[in-house]
């Protein structure tokens, strides 16, 4: 199997991976708990493979993720363009932070994320969030280093086993 076709496979899996992760069913006291699985995995791919990773190829994921979740039509498009476009523009910076300020980056791109969904929301008449709404990005910030590890890991063993 050729190194293209690996990085694919990683690549569609670990975003059907992370849609599966969105659309588990949680009780509702647990719902502010769950981290924005589609971003994560996003992230980690504009950082390790920018050329797999676009502004486009963002929109169409965000669209399915709309589609799949009932939300607003292009909600989550919009995120996760304004997500990747920042990690896209800062990756040179991002790619060689130690995994715990990398983490800490995280953070900030996903409570930017969650600016982004207030302001969505408030154009769109629904009301301003509690604050459980907030916990979600230190969430994420915590899985951050798992996600990370876990798909480079995968990354290097198809390689490996590849030669």
């Amino acid at each position: 199997m050729s190194r293209r076709r690996v990085q694919t496979f990683i690549l569609v899996g670990s975003i059907v991976l992370a849609f599966l992760l969105q659309l588990t069913p949680l009780p509702q006291a647990f719902l502010p708990l769950k981290p924005y699985w589609i971003a994560l995995v996003l992230i980690y791919w504009s950082i390790e493979a920018p050329e797999r990773m676009g502004l486009g190829f963002a929109f169409l994921i965000g669209l399915a993720g709309d589609l799949l979740t009932g939300q607003l039509l292009g909600e989550q498009a919009l995120r996760l363009i304004v997500l990747v476009f920042i990690v896209l523009r800062f990756r040179s910076r991002l790619r060689f932070f130690p995994l715990s300020q990398q983490a800490l980056a995280v953070l900030a791109l996903l409570l930017n994320d969650r600016i982004v969904v207030i302001m969505v929301r408030g154009f769109s008449g629904d009301p301003i969030p509690s604050l459980g709404f907030w916990v979600s990005p230190f969430i994420g910030m915590l899985a951050w280093p798992f996600v990370f590890l876990l798909l480079d890991d995968m990354r290097a063993r198809l390689r490996a086993h590849e030669t």
